[in-house]
């Protein structure tokens, strides 16, 4: 299959891949959307666009100048006449000059402050986007949007916009200087020309198409990097690598594939407007040549219109390159609104209702429905049915269930990173949905089965969701987990930075310094009537570390409302009473050892103890 019928893959291709759906977008509008984002800068940036004007005026100055020169000392033999003229091109080399380095001056620090305030826009809109629609997509796309698309506009603020402004009004009064001097030269040079409108048309088409193409595959190749390299002990232990290694190589060649069309796009583009201003040239010179011998054309006036010819070249021949950028700037702007533009699906209700003063902390589940969103809006196969749950302030309420069967989209819907599809949940009566989210998630304290640390150390880890815990606060939480002697045996304890995703530590240390961080959190919350959702928070921990961590964690959970998903009869006896769930229901309800003596699913959940 030739690499163009590849670039006309469908955008459901794009989907299945894990991109964000891309949107059509008529013309220039989505770098348009980015003028009042531009606006603070419109100073610094407008003279900029100035001196770059008086910088292209000056360049045509020169060529009427030389004409004056030719024509006059030089032809009258009037040594003292060329200074005046000879110290006026060196001015205007010097405007040129100081213009061209008072522009990037203006303009360097208003484009990296751009790209500055859209990468923290994106990532914010990033935060407040629902689970559902990060699930959706690959982290790679999501990366290569935040880094490069970025580095892409912001090249396009500092240089090919203002100098796509640039040549718009020096082509014209080049064009028009040129007709002045000499109306046969400038008609032919304008004519010639004309062809490039065809070239420039039909690049237009393809390379856009190109374009967004290649970076989206600059995406996918950013996934699988980062898949890899997060995986790498995965990868190494199943021997793997060369798999990914094939993968990631595949990936790389239809990238490279889809750049060589993007450069034979730009050759041709490039060849033509070379080509034909230098032809455009040679048949000026001709012509002017043969009017210079016929006596109809000073010898000034054509070595100034053949120079400011010369001069014209360029900037048609640059506009290969800055249409190039501009296409590329115009797909990255696309992209960006993509990730923009997603609807936020869990947000701050418009009247927001405050809990009681004197929070207690009763939690209840009533009659939720739940399912999980899938492609364009839709929800899948229901996860949750009609379960309804009262977990009374201070109580430890353990669910139990199969792998499926719901457990980890309960914990998630409590926190609201999913919300309901049908039922509600209260905390004390009030429905979470009319709480502010941040009220919400300062009381409900979540500790889930695969901890994520971040490249920080471990003091940051611990106290990541209360900041300004003391070391004394966060050594408390650290003990009741059980992770003091470890910690303390780390190279700078407490400022041990422990790398991505915590993978120098094993899954036992990751856990507990998970749960010490769930457990500062909700030391903080006490006095709000704290809620704890706890997602098998031992599931890595060996029988007696398990056990020295039940009987201080205890301690804590007494004075909380907890959710506890429990899939060891240990875990499960922390709590007061058991809920067990199956296809997405509530099917038991009781005392864990009750449970065992009356249920016989719960029993063969528990591992057959009786």
């Amino acid at each position: 299959m030739s690499v163009t019928l590849e670039l006309a893959a469908t955008e459901s291709e794009a989907d299945r891949s894990g991109r964000p759906a891309p949107r059509s977008s008529a013309g220039l509008g989505s770098l348009r959307r980015f003028l009042p984002h531009l606006r603070p800068y419109r100073v610094p940036l407008i003279a900029a666009n100035v001196l770059a004007i008086v910088t292209s005026v000056a360049a045509i100055a020169v060529p009427l100048v030389i004409a004056r020169v030719i024509d006059g000392p030089i032809a009258q033999r009037d040594f003292a006449g060329l200074l005046a003229p000879v110290a006026l091109v060196f001015v205007l080399g010097a405007m040129e000059s100081l213009g061209m380095w008072g522009r990037r001056w203006l303009v360097s620090k208003p484009s990296t402050l751009f790209e500055i305030t859209m990468r923290a826009k994106l990532f914010t809109q990033l935060q407040a986007l629902a689970i559902g629609r990060h699930d959706a997509w690959q982290s790679g796309q999501l990366l290569s949007r935040a880094i490069d698309d970025l580095a892409v506009l912001r090249r396009f603020v500092a240089f090919a916009g203002p100098f796509l402004i640039v040549n718009g009004v020096f082509l014209p009064v080049g064009l028009l200087a040129l007709f002045a001097m000499n109306w046969q030269v400038g008609l032919v040079f304008t004519v010639i020309s004309l062809p490039l409108t065809v070239v420039c048309t039909r690049f237009v088409r393809r390379f856009e198409v190109a374009s967004r193409r290649s970076q989206d595959q600059a995406g996918d190749l950013a996934t699988i990097a980062q898949e890899s390299a997060q995986g790498v002990r995965v990868l190494k232990a199943l021997g793997r690598g060369s798999h990914f290694g094939a993968r990631f190589t595949a990936l790389s060649r239809e990238l490279q594939q889809t750049e060589l069309v993007k450069v034979r796009l730009d050759a041709t583009l490039w060849a033509a407007l070379v080509a034909v201003p230098t032809i455009a040239i040679a048949v000026s010179l001709g012509i002017g040549g043969y009017s210079v011998v016929q006596g109809s054309m000073t010898m000034g006036t054509l070595v100034a219109s053949i120079t400011l010819a010369t001069f014209l070249q360029w900037p048609i021949i640059w506009i290969g390159f800055l249409l190039s950028e501009l296409f590329e700037a115009r797909t990255a702007a696309d992209r960006f609104w993509e990730i923009i533009d997603t609807p936020l699906d869990i947000t701050d209700p418009p009247q927001p209702v405050d809990l009681p003063a004197a929070a207690r902390g009763e939690l209840v589940i009533d009659q939720v429905r739940f399912a999980h969103p899938v492609a364009d809006g839709a929800t899948g196969k229901p996860v949750l049915e009609n379960v309804s749950l009262r977990i009374r302030p201070g109580e430890t309420l353990a669910l139990v269930g199969a792998t499926g069967s719901g457990k980890t989209a309960l914990l998630e819907l409590i926190p609201r990173l999913y919300d309901v599809d049908a039922g509600r949940i209260s905390i004390d009566g009030v429905d979470i949905a009319t709480l502010r989210l941040a009220d919400l998630r300062r009381i409900v304290t979540v500790a889930f089965e695969e901890p994520v640390l971040f490249s920080a150390s471990v003091r940051e880890n611990v106290a990541l969701g209360d900041p300004g815990a003391s070391d004394t606060d966060v050594r408390q939480a650290l003990d009741i987990a059980q992770a003091s002697e470890f910690v303390d045996a780390l190279p700078w304890g407490l400022d041990t930075r422990i790398g991505e995703q915590g993978m120098s530590l094993s899954g036992g240390q990751r856990q507990r310094l998970a749960l010490a961080r769930a457990v500062l959190v909700g030391e903080a919350a006490a006095e709000h009537g704290r809620i704890m959702v706890l997602d098998d928070p031992l599931s890595a921990l060996d029988v007696e570390t398990e056990e020295r961590v039940q009987n201080r964690l205890r301690t804590v959970l007494s004075g909380a409302t907890t959710l506890l998903v429990a899939h060891r009869p240990s875990t499960a006896a922390l709590a007061d009473r058991v809920a067990v769930l199956a296809d997405g229901r509530i099917v038991a309800e009781g005392v864990h050892e009750k449970l065992l003596r009356t249920n016989s699913h719960y029993r063969e959940l528990m591992g057959g103890e009786s």
